[in-house]
């Protein structure tokens, strides 16, 4: 039996943008026809469903058309789900899905101090950022407004021989807390 259903937009500035995906909160599991009628009824590109047990979640996800083995948005919507609106209390969450083992979700939780803009962070793009910031997943140059964000040219040649996977990049945002974009050289994402 459904217990909720929610509707969460990951990856979203605002509603009705980002990756849609529903969430389902079950007390008990339901047969798989009836699992892909409610994800056909969504008619979202996901559903997730999920059953709290103990310090686990069971996990299952679906497309109006059949279960898939993982999708990372609509987990991400469900953490968001369990983090936000149902009082999950742990930082992180383990979940099950006997398709793709115990995905886990952590909680963000890195704090930053100030530290000097190094050439090694002004010199791997086109813009220079007005601060930089350290934290415990490393260096995080700081830039005055969005639209840089967005617009940013990354030296990714230079990115790919630094000795770490990447680099984010920052800047506030006046409805949301901070836009942010990483760029990760070595394996070809940005």
């Amino acid at each position: 039996m459904i217990q909720k259903n929610y509707q969460i937009d990951a990856f979203a500035e605002k509603v009705f943008s980002g990756n849609p995906a529903a969430v389902c909160q079950l007390s008990e599991w339901l047969g798989d026809e009836e699992l892909q009628n409610i994800a056909m009824e969504n008619n979202l590109a996901e559903t997730a469903f999920y059953l709290k047990q103990k310090n686990e979640c069971q996990f299952r996800w679906f497309t109006p058309k059949g279960e898939v083995d993982l999708c990372v948005h609509a987990t991400l919507a469900a953490a968001y789900v369990l983090f936000n609106h149902e009082n999950y209390s742990d930082n992180i969450i383990t979940f099950y899905s006997p398709r793709s083992g115990k995905p886990t979700v952590i909680k963000p939780k890195d704090i930053y101090e100030s530290i000097e803009l190094s050439k090694e962070l002004t010199n791997d793009f086109d813009v220079l950022s007005v601060e930089a910031l350290k934290g415990n997943t490393g260096e995080l140059p700081e830039y005055g407004h969005e639209y840089q964000i967005m617009n940013i040219q990354a030296g990714l040649t230079k990115i790919a021989n630094l000795p770490r996977r990447g680099v984010r990049v920052s800047a506030k945002r006046d409805n949301v807390d901070f836009v942010s974009r990483f760029f990760c050289a070595p394996i070809g994402h940005r």
